[in-house]
């Protein structure tokens, strides 16, 4: 496959060949923030969803990056234009932008700021598998940032938490995929997911007050309005997971993938239901590809 080609600084060069300095207050503090969307036939997904949240997140942030969220929209656009040769082999783009608050000892003095988007095919090897599996979800005892410390909205890189918590659900079960929970014990994301149960027909997930407001996780919400299936967000706690019909997970590689066991249980019967299959079949409908079918075609490829 030839060579992605991403943003960097005002320069467009081979991915391979994006550095970041090493006194930059991103990779010293994780002082950034970012987005990741994804392409579906080379054309990129709820883009709009994404550039607002990055806007929310360059505001909360008060990060200063020398140009407006349009003309960082304008680079997104033209990075994913510059690869469109390089989707069929890829089978689709993930794309991801960031912005740091570049380099200086106090965040209200730091800059200029390092803006970044870099282009890499679709890792389908990490999720492939669990379509007709499902994932194994651990809730971990590391928890989720409180709201008061590291706003959860924000997408940002302050994410140790997260690194640990996939440490401890692969302690548990190798492979596990990590369900935090906040300060109080009820259930809020995984470390790259929202995380959905459902019971008795209906979809309930976590409130935002302490997750991310995952652009998949919307999609998720459009798709039960479409299908009429009833969606609510509330307080949940690790005995509605272990107790649920179904349960899956919502990230931009799969858009929806199921989660059939927790904490060595089986969820329901253990199997794919069908709440999950019907927004599989609906995502698949809503992007014009078979999901699935794209995720094995390319699922065994060495990534990146």
């Amino acid at each position: 496959m030839a060579e992605f080609i991403s943003y960097l600084n005002g320069e467009w060069i081979p991915t391979d060949e994006c550095k970041i300095d090493v006194f930059d207050r991103g990779l010293l503090m994780g002082d950034a923030v970012f987005d990741v969307a994804r392409t579906y036939s080379g054309k990129p997904f709820k883009l709009e969803r994404h550039f607002a949240r990055m806007a929310r997140s360059l505001k909360y942030t008060r990060m200063d990056i020398g140009m407006t969220p349009d003309e960082l929209g304008d680079i997104v656009l033209e990075a994913v234009e510059r690869n469109q040769a390089l989707v069929p082999d890829a089978g689709d783009l993930i794309i991801w932008w960031f912005a740091t608050r570049g380099k200086g000892p106090w965040a209200w003095s730091a800059g200029p700021g390092t803006v970044g988007c870099r282009i890499a095919a679709v890792d389908f090897s990490r999720f492939a598998p669990f379509f007709s599996t499902g994932t194994h979800g651990v809730i971990t005892k590391v928890r989720s940032h409180a709201p008061g410390t590291v706003e959860p909205k924000v997408k940002h890189y302050t994410r140790m938490n997260f690194a640990m918590a996939e440490l401890e659900a692969n302690d548990v079960v190798p492979g596990g995929w990590p369900v935090l929970t906040d300060q109080e014990g009820n259930l809020t994301e995984g470390t790259i997911n929202n995380v959905f149960l459902v019971t008795n027909d209906t979809i309930r997930t976590a409130r935002d007050k302490s997750i991310l407001q995952g652009v998949s996780r919307s999609v998720v919400f459009d798709l039960a309005n479409q299908l009429g299936i009833p969606i609510v967000e509330e307080d949940l706690q690790p005995y509605d997971l272990y107790t649920a019909d179904e349960a899956f997970v919502s990230f931009t590689g799969p858009g929806v993938l199921p989660m059939t066991r927790a904490d060595n249980r089986d969820i329901g019967d253990g199997e794919v239901g069908p709440v999950v299959n019907q927004l599989i079949a609906a995502w698949s409908e809503t992007v014009g590809i078979d999901i699935v079918d794209q995720a094995n075609t390319f699922g065994t490829r060495p990534w990146p």
